[in-house]
């Protein structure tokens, strides 16, 4: 318990000052027809994990939070460029409950907005290489290279009939856990960590993003729409290949198999057949399946720590885990 109240601590203090920097970083800034849709993109709330895991993977190798705040700043900046483009790609409505910048302004905006975002992101990364600063570099690209490759494999699956659960892990290795591997070896960087603490924090962040990313498959299925704050079934409306329909589809027979694959043959279904989709969901198990992925996946990258010298940098990372997949939105 000392632990958590720790951590829940120093996770606000610093996301606090993460918040901060991002709102003031385009303010001033010309033209305003570039940088205000930019800044109305950063002052949306956000969990900020990303550049606090460049902060506590600094702070594991022995570093200081202060080495490395533009790289963390940079790394959200990056995120929020896959966020942009993501929802040109999706057409979708709303993020993080407000208005979707192509929405908000229009299309061109907000491609030229997520470009831009990208370019101030390398501008901020490159404030903090006072060392290893190739690695760092390499790695930040490596992650948005992997990120595109990712989201172009999502966009595959739209149009594939047949999709593995070894596919979709693949893809959401790219998408989702390559940044959040990134962003640990970035901080092992800067820190001027050993090479088997960087390798050792690399394998937490590709572990615990594949966890993540199937938790949030998991929360999208079944979560407390009062506390989730979007609609709970909309993978499954929009016709999805996550991780629990894909094992259902494995799992299912007869009825069940039909059911699902009008799923893909009709590219998502109506609002009103979620509950019905969910209780197959339950049927087949694939929840607790889900559930036992998230807990091995998760476990993998807790094993991997075992390399750093304090423990209480080590329990820092385990309360972290515990936040990213005991969330409920």
């Amino acid at each position: 318990m000392k632990t958590k109240i720790k951590f829940s601590s120093v996770y606000e203090i610093e996301k606090r000052k993460i918040d901060k920097r991002l709102k003031s970083l385009l303010k001033d800034r010309q033209p305003l027809s570039l940088y205000k849709p930019g800044s109305y993109i950063l002052e949306s709330s956000g969990k900020r994990i990303r550049p606090l895991l460049v902060l506590f993977s600094v702070k594991a190798v022995g570093g200081k939070f202060s080495d490395s705040y533009s790289a963390a700043v940079a790394v959200e900046l990056l995120h929020n460029f896959t966020l942009v483009h993501d929802d040109i790609m999706d057409n979708a409505d709303k993020r993080r409950g407000l208005a979707t910048l192509h929405k908000k302004y229009d299309l061109s905006t907000a491609i030229l907005v997520g470009d831009s975002l990208l370019s101030v992101a390398y501008e901020s990364l490159l404030k903090d290489l006072k060392l290893n600063s190739k690695g760092v570099v390499a790695a930040f690209t490596k992650g948005l290279v992997e990120v595109c490759e990712g989201q172009s494999l999502d966009k595959e699956f739209e149009m594939k009939k047949n999709v593995a659960i070894s596919d979709y892990k693949l893809m959401i290795r790219k998408k989702t856990a390559s940044m959040i591997e990134m962003c640990c070896k970035i901080g092992g960087y800067i820190g001027n960590g050993s090479k088997k603490e960087i390798d050792a924090l690399s394998k937490f962040g590709r572990n615990i993003g594949i966890a993540f990313q199937i938790q949030d498959d998991l929360l999208d299925a079944v979560a407390d729409e009062t506390k989730f704050g979007k609609l709970v079934g909309g993978d499954l409306k929009e016709g999805k290949r996550t991780y629990l329909f894909l094992k259902a589809l494995e799992k299912a027979k007869g009825n069940d198999k039909k059911l699902l694959k009008l799923v893909i043959k009709n590219k998502g279904i109506r609002k009103n057949e979620i509950s019905k989709y969910q209780d197959i969901y339950r049927k087949l198990g694939v929840i607790d399946d889900a559930k036992k992925e998230i807990k091995n996946y998760t476990d993998r990258a807790l094993r991997s720590l075992i390399v750093l010298k304090k423990m209480e940098n080590r329990e820092l990372f385990h309360s972290f885990a515990d936040y990213l997949i005991s969330r409920n939105k």
